[in-house]
């Protein structure tokens, strides 16, 4: 291969992607507004849960215990009511998610040793985050009852202790925000949809202008022309990364843990897999609108259902499992998440980075393979 004809091609490739402002658009600003999208938007954080409440005791000691529910992060009382239908009408409307129903008895079963009524009904159209919600309150009521078994015993003369004593500690993610675990993925999902859209068109817009032909009349090898074709994307892509660790850093405030010459490395790696898949779809089909098609198609949708970007790979049926191995985003998730939370090296990350290696050597080998065939 040769590095100076190699040289000539990337930089009149560079130059026609400068002159191109559609081209910088999508290399540039499109993954900045899926970024600025996806990391205000995308949360798996249940917090202010509207929250209708029917209280039929009206005393102080309910309107105490409600105080649980206001003053927790989680709750967001919509309002108050007297009757079912209102809170149906609630629940029906979307106006609230729960509604919490305190017995006209409460505060005189609080004062026995009976059991306290309290209705719960939930909305569970969603129920993932109806679940969560109910988690919640199932937390602030247990804490109510500790604190009521612990008056009671001290009416009794007695003391009341935990039987057990859980010290929880989070690690990783201390503060258990959604972001710093979304946003590295999201890094990938763009670093795979771009790469493939980018360079899904520059073979393909070769062949629909007629320009491919001249090409290949010079003395210009197949490896030279992809890797020609390959190397200003490369430098676009790379760039992006930047971008998106410097946006992650100072605009989404995900701490960074790990080794910043780690993740460029095998960043690079992973761009690399990524760019040649693009340029085999476009060495493939030869038409601009289909590649880019099959491009978006083969990225978007196995990066963001099956690579656990967004959903648990270990909650899906085997076969799915399976198909996962498949997906190179899963394995770059994983080196981010770990570079990112966990400070993790090579040493943990080796084999991800090794199923990198041989994506983009699978890649490589595929384009330069089927050019020659188209070529010949």
């Amino acid at each position: 291969m040769d590095l100076t004809r190699v040289k000539a091609l990337a930089k009149k490739e560079f130059i026609h992607v400068m002159r191109d402002p559609r081209s910088l658009w999508m290399a540039i600003a499109i993954p900045l507004l899926l970024l600025f999208l996806f990391g205000f938007a995308l949360t798996l954080d249940v917090d202010n849960v509207p929250l209708a409440v029917w209280d039929q005791d009206r005393t102080n000691v309910s309107r105490d215990f409600l105080l649980n529910f206001h003053n927790s992060p989680y709750f967001k009382v919509s309002g108050y009511f007297n009757n079912y239908r209102a809170l149906e009408s609630q629940l029906d409307r979307g106006c609230a998610f729960m509604a919490l129903v305190i017995d006209k008895d409460f505060s005189k079963s609080r004062k026995t040793s009976g059991a306290i009524p309290i209705q719960l009904l939930v909305d569970g159209s969603d129920s993932n985050t109806a679940t969560i919600a109910i988690g919640y309150a199932e937390s602030v009521i247990l804490s109510e009852n500790k604190k009521i078994v612990a008056e009671r015993m001290a009416a009794s003369g007695l003391r009341y202790a935990d039987p057990v004593d859980l010290r929880a500690r989070v690690w990783f993610n201390p503060d258990l925000k959604s972001k710093n675990y979304i946003i590295p993925g999201l890094v990938a999902m763009i670093m795979m949809v771009i790469a493939g859209l980018l360079t899904s068109l520059t073979i393909a817009k070769e062949w629909e202008n007629g320009t491919m032909e001249q090409l290949i009349s010079t003395p210009i090898t197949p490896l030279e022309l992809i890797f020609g074709k390959f190397t200003p994307y490369f430098f676009i892509g790379m760039l992006d990364v930047l971008i998106s660790v410097l946006m992650g850093e100072f605009v989404f405030d995900v701490p960074f843990r790990g080794n910043i010459i780690s993740l460029f490395a095998l960043s690079a790696l992973f761009l690399t897999g990524a760019l040649f898949m693009g340029i085999f779809i476009s060495i493939a089909v030869k038409n601009q609108f289909i590649a880019s098609q099959i491009a978006l198609l083969i990225t978007i949708l196995p990066t963001f259902l099956l690579s656990g970007f967004a959903f648990p790979i270990a909650n899906m049926p085997i076969p799915i499992q399976v198909i996962t191995y498949f997906i190179p985003a899963k394995y770059f998730i994983t080196i981010l998440r770990g570079l990112y939370l966990k400070g993790t090296g090579l040493g943990v990350l080796y084999p991800e980075a090794c199923c990198l290696v041989l994506f983009a050597l699978v890649m490589v080998l595929l384009s330069v393979s089927k050019f020659r065939k188209k070529a010949a």
